[in-house]
Order: C-alpha cells, then structure tokens, then sequence
C-alpha cells in the first residue's frame, strides 16, 4: 500500500480545500458506520419504487427482487469502495486514474445529477411532513416556507462535514429502525386482508418486470455504490474488506425491504402514492401520526446529507475550484430546480422509475470502467500522487473510458428495464481491450 502521510499537498493548487486530499485521520468505527449507511439508506425514492411495483409482481416476488438489488448493490460498495478504504481517496480523485483528471469531471457530472434530483425530491417529502405536523398542532399550513426552511437546515447541517454526520446517523438509526418496524406493522394491521387478494394468491411474473424490479431497487442504490469512496475513506483502516461488504448488505436489506413494501402494499390496497398521505392514513392515532411524519422528516435529512448532498458538492469543488461550503450551498440551490412538488405527484411514481432505470445506463457503465481499471489494470496499486497532478500521467481526459461508457449506455437502452445489468459486461470488455490495446501500442 502506498503511503498517503508522506505526500505533501500544501502547495497543490488543484484542489479547494483539504476535504479533497487522502484521509488520514479516519472517524468512524464499524458500527458507526453501520449505523451511517443504514440511516442514509432509508429512502423515500425506495417507498415510491415499490408502488411503481403494483399490477406486476406478486409480494414474494417482490421481497426476492428487492433482496437480490440490495445484494449486488452490497457487493458493489465493497468493491468500488476498496480504493478510498485504502488510499483515502474521494470518488473525484479515484475516477481521474480510470477517466484522467479533466474526464473525471464527466464521470463527476453524472454522478451529481441524479443525487440533486433525489435531494430535491426527498426535501419536499421532508416539508410536506412537516406542514402536516404544523397543520396538525397550530394549524398552520405553507409547504412554500417549510420546503425553504428545511433545505436551508440540510445544507447548515452539511456544512459541518463527516463528523457532524457521523452523530447525526448514529444517534438518528436506532429512531429510524424502531419507526420502520412499527409502520410496517402498522400497515400489515390495517390492510392485511386486503392484499392477501391483491398481492399475495396472484400469480406475478418472473419475467421482464421482475428483472425491471431487481434494476429499478439496484438502480436507486447505484449512485451510493459509484461513490462510495466519500465514505469508505472516513472507516479505520483497520476494517477487513469482507467485513465492510457484510456492513453494507446488513444496512441497505432492511432499509430497502420495510421501505418498498410499505409502499407496495399501502399503495397497492388505497391507490395512493403520496408517502405523506400514504403514512399518514396507515397509523390511526393523532399522536402517532405526528411522530410518524417526524420520522419522515428525519429520514430524508439523514438520507440527503450522506447520499444527496456531500457527492455533488465534491464534484461542484472539483469541476469549478470553489470551496466546499459555497459547492454544499450550489447543490442546494440546484435542488429547487428540480420541480419535486411535480416528482411526488401519483401519476410520477412510473417516470420516476424509468428515471432510475436511464440514469441507471450512465452509472452502471462508470462504475464497471472504475471496477475493471483498479482490479484488473491496476491491480489495486494506485499512484496517488499522480492523482493529485494536473500536468502529470493523468492529464486530460482518457478517451478510452468514455468510449467504454458510451458502448455500455448504448447496450443499456436496449432495454431500460434492465440498463445495468445489459450494459456493464460491454463496458468492462470494451474498457479492458482498449486499454491493453493503448498500453501495447506505447
């Protein structure tokens, strides 16, 4: 292992600000990080990707497509999280050895759309439980204010960085495991006998929608599994690897599984896919309604700081040169955008799933160019140094993983339904023989 203490980056000028140089000092332990990613994994993109479910598959079905994308996405983290575990390196900096340092900016720009989207989305969410809860207590009734107010304390609160993070999620997990537990328990009383028709003694599929199932709960983790070197890089080091993959899939599993079944089952017996309205009519008690809506506040701030907002802000530092607090503020701003008052809507549930389905195209073949170059190529012996050099090896852009990620989405939009799946052995092959093909001709 290289070392990363002996490399001084004090007069790089390539960089903004520290955040963006290897990871010495390393935060979190493995419960902490535990605790971190099963708190960022609770997603108000997973309840909506479960009613977009309703009419295709039955709910055992379901469970095994949910469980099947959260154990492929488990084995991605452990993989493409093993650089920044090891060097300290962030996603922007792992990608300039695979992209050079200007074509990281590429692979950057498409990880950070889908993250301000989903921080968008999952803010609205946010307000909108909040308004409720106002409505509910002082009958005071403006998403307009809410919505503002809540991203403003989003991005205060990210401002703080990993270690403010770290006792958010902590503290925040054992609340949102109790709160997933009862809702669900919740809504099994209330429409239990009613999907025993609906979801149950039906016979589903095991063809094209199911596959659509295991992308569409693998395709809303694949941004997390793209950079996942922001987070692996504030582990000790001295976490085995095999151990990180076993705290990834222990996370993301529950999350994924009380999250899209309560939105299949809730929505498949009311017909809603509002979350707030869905929630809400799942718990009959005032009192538990509110805390039920504070939960889902809560949620969404624990979700958008991990997952939404500190990736795009690495990449705004890296792409434009400004600090991180003003790039944490840019994504902010983004978000409002995003129109997510029209994402929430019922009639969106489907366009939001063919949006992780064609975003899916992009970042599957990125991640497989990252996978193939550090294992393969690399042999997982990066030269750091030379990472952090704009006028060094990696200069510019290397073409031949663009070329690689363009063959991988054009195989992906094949079919959609399945993007990832059809386009990473395209990618890997494409990247592998070109590369070996460049190296051969040198």
């Amino acid at each position: 292992m290289e070392s990363i203490t002996n490399i001084d980056y004090s007069n790089n000028n390539d960089m903004s600000e520290d955040c963006l140089h290897p990871q010495n000092e390393r935060i979190m332990g493995k419960i902490s990080y535990l605790f971190a990613w099963l708190g960022g994994c609770v997603s108000i993109g997973t309840f909506t990707m479960g009613s977009s479910l309703i009419g295709t598959i039955n709910i055992f079905q379901a469970v095994i497509a949910m469980i099947l994308g959260c154990t492929i996405t488990a084995i991605g983290l452990m993989l493409n999280g093993k650089a920044g575990h090891k060097y300290g390196i962030s996603f922007t900096v792992q990608t300039r050895s695979a992209f050079g340092v200007k074509g990281s900016k590429i692979a950057g720009i498409i990880r950070a759309v889908p993250a301000v989207v989903w921080f968008g989305f999952q803010s609205w969410v946010g307000s909108q439980a909040l308004n409720e809860v106002s409505k509910s207590l002082i009958g005071y009734d403006n998403i307009i204010v809410f919505f503002i107010g809540f991203q403003i304390i989003q991005v205060a609160m990210a401002v703080g960085g990993f270690k403010g993070i770290k006792w958010l999620e902590n503290i925040g997990c054992i609340f949102i495991i109790v709160s997933l537990i009862y809702m669900f328990y919740s809504v099994v009383k209330m429409y239990g006998a009613q999907l025993s028709d609906i979801l149950i003694n039906v016979k589903g599929t095991w063809g094209m929608p199911f596959f659509a199932a295991v992308t569409s709960f693998l395709g809303i983790n694949t941004t997390m599994m793209l950079n996942v070197c922001d987070y692996s890089r504030e582990l000790k080091t001295d976490v085995k690897t095999s151990t990180t993959g076993i705290i990834y899939w222990i996370a993301v599993i529950p999350a994924t599984l009380f999250m899209g079944l309560i939105g299949l089952m809730v929505s498949s017996a009311t017909g809603i896919a509002d979350p707030i309205n869905v929630f809400s009519s799942a718990v009959d008690n005032k009192g538990l309604v509110i805390i039920t809506l504070i939960f889902i506040a809560f949620a969404q701030v624990t979700t958008n700081i991990l997952n939404n907002i500190i990736p795009p802000a690495y990449v705004i530092m890296d792409a434009f040169k400004v600090s991180y607090k003003k790039s944490i503020i840019i994504v902010g701003i983004l978000s409002f955008f995003t129109f997510p008052w029209l994402l929430v809507k019922p009639e969106s549930a489907t366009g939001l799933q063919l949006f992780v389905q064609i975003y899916s195209a992009f970042l599957g073949p990125i991640f497989t160019v990252l996978i193939v170059d550090y294992f393969i190529l690399k042999k997982q012996n990066l030269e750091i140094d030379e990472l952090y050099n704009e006028n060094g090896k990696f200069k510019g852009v290397n073409k031949y993983a663009v070329i690689s990620i363009i063959v991988g989405a054009a195989f992906a939009f094949l079919n959609v339904q399945i993007s990832w799946f059809l386009s990473i052995i395209p990618t890997g092959i494409t990247y592998y023989i070109l590369m070996k093909k460049s190296r051969s001709n040198t």
